[in-house]
């Protein structure tokens, strides 16, 4: 016979027999009955899904009548119900309808989970078994393996002796024990339950036991909700004592769950903390609550220093979001507490906090915001709640509200102006019980002078001296105030034959305020003596015109493109009115650099204060490309007071605008610079120089280079004195941070900042000291003194973080702290299993934290 025949008629008979197979396998399975061997080769009906079709491939069949059994032998490959059986013999015995699959056995689930063993022992279906030297592989890389293991109800495992992990074997040595691993002596997995159970465990590191815990239960890879126990939470500190808090999530709906949080501390006794989470077809709302009846108030100063009067202590907090439609939306972020101290005391989350290195406040808003392509609206207030005890409540404004409205056209149609007209609207309203001060040259004098209940002496919240303009600033009165300010502007670009770029700009804008100053009190009526506190509506109208001219230069050599461009601007405006009886709440930052040089509406900050009088800005700026990867873009320039009166020179009550650079005719110079030599490699720098001698006024400057191995980063600041505004002394520092690669998944990582002026405080310190009649140490210490340090080591692979870093912080003069701060934290996370975290405060609380020493 032809070989090319006797191949196909081989092919022929193995089909038939794994045909007769699938008929024998079908049957039981599907409970029809035997089909007689003259029967069709289907192994189900024709009205089977396709999902309980059976298809078996073999290389041979082999009978045996007097077992009633029949073996499919070679490569044998079974696909049934969404599972697929895969091994070197298949025994189908059917007497006791059991499926027997021996040599390199293989189950592929419907879901991607393979099972693998030496030996499976199944029912008809696949569904029940014993297993031989199993190993289970999830679709999310999790692992179980035993030497046997039973699955009952098709959906219930039980690992004799198992041990689970989520980390990848190793590629070199797959029989080396993972990282960590879960030895049990059973481990039941219910799929219906989507939870694993381990008996008799021990959680294990490189193959060496590390804690023993006799039951646990975990959610399996499955869940992404379930009701249990979280990781717990640790706390130890001074005023609490030692604590733990073990959070029990509460899954009461798929769209709902609450957390409580029982926390016991030694010294206090029991923090209760709860949160509810709630999410609806339009958004979502999450309330948090905390609160304490504490057990040793002495731990804490009383007040006005911290809350150690209070029986009671506690927040709440709530944040949420909501959509009205795909282009409005409105939601809110809010906190209160009983005390400025809870949160950092008792260590409670509080997403509203902003934190600095010289201020900590909870910011707590609401909003309603709208927003089309061309369309802007946002509607919110403000209140703002200090968390340090510099700062005083009544000082703090209500802001409610503050509305913002801005539209743009583009090409509108009106005398055939084109290029883009915008109107802005902003109206704000805000008010605060008590006036806030700022004394100069240098802050002395305290406001608020006592003696707690408990004897201690205090001097708090900013005060003058003297309560006149050259020596006080007002940073806010007491009272009511309200501005409302609506501008509309058009500009637009127009390039000539030459390739000159010219931009005309035109605004109007107009300001309504109402100023309702609170004069009465001891502390709001030194007011009169520096601003005027008559009540009073004015406005003011402010027209500009203006126009941009721009020319770019385009050279190409043989290591890059280069472009050079000269800008100029002029705008013409009538002289600001009002500066000193307007309230300035919102610009009360100016800081002059080429990133605002050749703004049109000016360079203060916000819209209480108006750049007027005719003023030009130049300058000229380079862009080159250098090969695939470098580049660099610079800019220089200087902006002068043509005509009119000095908006920066004309101080509010704040004294903004002086000592910023523009308050002379012709301004400092400023540049910044953008330069990047090579891939990952990154420098910056902006400085503001004196126009008349060019020494640096401002400079930040920067270096960064990262790669796979290492990375790193160089920081420097330094702001010259600013007198006027209170800032009497020069600020510099000098920042490095770094992290190297030191093994695979190993990291380590390292800063540390400089504060360079610092030895000039304390040989001042030293000076006041010694002309008082106290004579001591005269400082030797160098401008190299270190203000923070930090150092941490990383591990991070596919099943495991391991995390460890220790912070230094040094005494802070700006905040108020008398002591260093020096913090470890720890973070060890096991994916599937949980994360378990900690800190540790190694140097105790400050009286600024209200905590009694």
């Amino acid at each position: 016979m032809d070989p090319g025949v006797k191949g196909v008629a081989r092919f022929a008979a193995a089909t038939a027999l794994a045909s007769s197979l699938a008929l024998l396998l079908a049957g039981a399975a599907l409970a029809q009955g035997k089909p007689s061997l003259g029967a069709p080769a289907a192994a189900t009906p024709a009205n089977a899904k396709p999902q309980d079709r059976m298809v078996v491939d073999a290389q041979e069949l082999v009978y045996d009548n007097d077992k009633k059994t029949v073996a499919a032998v070679g490569n044998v490959q079974i696909l049934y119900q969404g599972r697929t059986i895969e091994a070197d013999r298949v025994v189908y015995d059917q007497a006791s309808k059991r499926v027997i699959a021996t040599g390199n056995a293989r189950i592929t689930e419907s879901n991607g989970t393979v099972i693998t063993g030496d030996r499976f022992n199944l029912t008809d279906d696949f569904r029940d078994g014993f297993i031989d030297s199993l190993r289970v592989v999830n679709p999310d890389k999790t692992r179980f393996t035993a030497p046997r293991a039973e699955r009952t109800d098709g959906e219930t495992f039980i690992f004799e002796k198992g041990i689970y992990t989520a980390c990848e074997p190793c590629k070199d040595n797959p029989e080396r024990p993972p990282l960590w691993q879960v030895r049990a002596a059973r481990i039941i997995h219910k799929k219906s339950e989507q939870t694993i159970y381990y008996e008799d465990a021990r959680l294990e590191f490189a193959g060496i036991p590390m804690a023993y815990i006799p039951y646990m239960s975990g959610p399996d890879s499955t869940v992404k909700r379930k009701t249990g126990f979280l990781a717990p939470r640790f706390v130890n500190t001074g005023p609490l004592g030692y604590g733990i808090g073990l959070p029990y999530f509460i899954n009461l709906a798929p769209n709902y769950d609450l957390t409580l949080t029982p926390t016991y501390l030694t010294r206090q006794g029991l923090l209760g903390q709860a949160e509810w989470r709630h999410r609806l077809l339009n958004g979502s709302y999450t309330i948090r609550a905390s609160g304490i009846f504490q057990q040793d108030k002495s731990a804490f100063l009383v007040s006005p220093l911290g809350a150690g009067d209070k029986d009671f202590r506690g927040s709440i907090e709530t944040n949420g979001k909501f959509y009205i439609n795909p282009s409005w939306n409105f939601g809110w972020n809010a906190s209160m507490s009983t005390d400025r101290w809870f949160y950092k005391n008792y260590r409670v989350r509080n997403e509203t906090i902003s934190s600095t290195t010289y201020l900590q406040e909870a910011i707590s808003t609401a909003y309603l915001n709208g927003q089309s392509s061309t369309a802007w609206f946002d509607m919110r207030g403000y209140y703002f709640q200090p968390l340090n005890a510099q700062d005083w409540q009544k000082q703090q404004p209500l802001v409610l509200p503050v509305i913002d409205y801005d539209k743009r056209v583009h090409k509108p149609s009106f005398m055939g102006l084109g290029g883009e007209f915008e109107f802005n609207v902003n109206v704000t309203n805000l008010s605060r019980d008590t006036a806030a001060f700022s004394e100069l040259p240098q802050q002395q004098t305290m406001l608020v002078n006592g003696v707690t209940s408990a004897g201690t002496g205090y001097a708090l919240y900013d005060g003058c001296a003297v309560y006149q303009k050259n020596t006080c600033l007002v940073r806010g009165l007491a009272g009511n105030m309200s501005r409302a300010s609506v501008q509309a502007s058009w500009r637009r670009n127009i390039i000539d034959p030459l390739g000159q770029i010219w931009t005309p700009y035109a605004s109007l804008r107009a300001d309504v305020f109402s100023i309702n100053p609170d004069v009465n009190g001891v502390i709001n009526s030194r007011v009169v003596t520096i601003a005027d506190p008559s009540n009073e509506v004015f406005g003011r109208a402010m027209p500009s015109i203006g126009l941009m001219y721009r020319y770019p230069f385009v050279a190409k050599t043989d290591w890059g493109t280069h472009i050079i461009e000269p800008v100029a601007q002029i705008v013409a405006r009538p002289n600001e009115t009002n500066s000193l009886r307007v309230a300035n709440e919102d610009s009360q930052s100016l800081v002059f650099d080429a990133n605002n040089l050749f703004e049109w509406n000016g360079k203060f900050s916000g819209y209480d204060r108006l750049e007027g009088g005719t003023r030009a800005n130049v300058g000229a700026l380079y862009t080159g490309r250098f090969g695939k990867e470098a580049y660099a873009n610079v800019l220089l320039g200087q902006s002068f007071q043509l005509a009119g009166r000095n908006s920066y020179a004309s101080g509010d009550l704040l004294n903004v605008g002086l000592n910023s650079g523009l308050d002379t005719r012709s301004s400092d110079y400023v540049a910044r610079a953008q330069i990047s030599p090579m891939n990952g490699f990154f420098l910056t720098g902006a400085t503001r120089l004196n126009q008349s001698n060019f020494e640096m006024q401002r400079i930040d400057a920067a270096a960064a280079y990262s790669n796979g191995i290492v990375s790193g980063s160089v920081g420097y600041a330094r702001y010259e004195p600013q007198p006027d505004l209170g800032i009497s002394r020069r600020r510099e520092g000098l920042s490095l941070n770094g992290s190297l690669t030191v093994a695979q998944n190993w990291r380590i990582r390292a800063g540390v900042l400089f504060d360079l002026d610092k030895y000039k405080y304390d040989r001042e310190l030293w000076r006041t000291a010694y002309a008082s009649g106290v004579i001591g140490a005269y400082p030797t210490s160098g401008p190299f003194q270190t203000a923070s340090t930090s150092l941490g080591l990383n591990y991070t692979d596919e099943c495991t973080i391991f995390d460890v870093s220790y912070s230094q912080s040094y005494a802070d003069r700006y905040s108020g702290s008398t002591k260093d701060t020096r913090t470890v934290m720890f973070k060890l996370e096991l994916r599937t299993l949980g994360e378990l975290s900690y800190s540790q405060n190694l140097s105790g609380a400050t009286s600024s934290d209200g905590v009694s020493n």
